[in-house]
């Protein structure tokens, strides 16, 4: 008759056990300070990102772009200048991105009478981009610009290479504000009557 299967890990003599013990203690405290530090990044960081100070910077390059939109056709941000512009990086696959995106539509329906105009720059294909536009009720314009976008969005301030990213220029052309990470309703509220004063 064979002998019984014994479980993998049979126990450890007692000098080693504590040893063993800490090495999985310090691998548990290792993760769950890596989880705490990307919770505060996630949900509160992001503001050590936001742009400082009054001082505006040129929006020469965001002028500059030239992206196709849903349909190929070749699409120069230059058309809204002398519009309080809000530049939005973005992709399907992106939560907080999906999240702000109804509160920029009901803004963009509010205040494009004031000169307020959105444009989305997708870092995604443009087939997902269509759906998930449908989807929502896009009511602003869309750019693609796939993974070559995360590299327009790094020269325009986004140091970390993550999305959402929005910049916000006035009607001067001037850079106002860079967000990394949710624009949150309300601060974008106070931010527009700012610019619409």
């Amino acid at each position: 008759m064979s002998e019984p299967l014994r479980p993998v890990m049979e126990a450890q003599p007692a000098s080693d056990a504590p040893t063993v013990e800490r090495r999985a203690i310090s691998r548990r405290g290792f993760v769950i300070a890596s989880v705490c530090i990307g919770a505060a990044a996630l949900f509160g960081g992001f503001a050590l990102f936001r742009s400082r100070g009054t001082r505006a910077r040129d929006g020469a390059a965001v002028f500059a772009t030239t992206l196709p939109d849903l349909d190929g056709k070749e699409t120069a941000l230059s058309q809204w200048r002398g519009k309080i512009l809000l530049v939005n990086f973005w992709a399907t696959w992106c939560a907080p991105c999906r999240e702000e995106m109804p509160h920029f539509v009901a803004v963009q329906s509010r205040d494009a009478g004031k000169g307020v105009q959105f444009v989305g720059i997708a870092v995604d294909q443009a087939d997902k981009v269509r759906e998930f536009v449908k989807e929502i009720k896009l009511n602003y314009p869309v750019l693609i610009g796939g993974l070559g976008a995360i590299e327009l969005s790094k020269a325009l301030g986004n140091e970390l290479s993550a999305l959402p990213f929005t910049i916000v220029l006035d009607r001067s052309g001037n850079v106002v504000h860079t967000q990394l990470g949710q624009l949150k309703a309300r601060e974008l509220d106070t931010l527009l009557e700012s610019l619409q004063a």
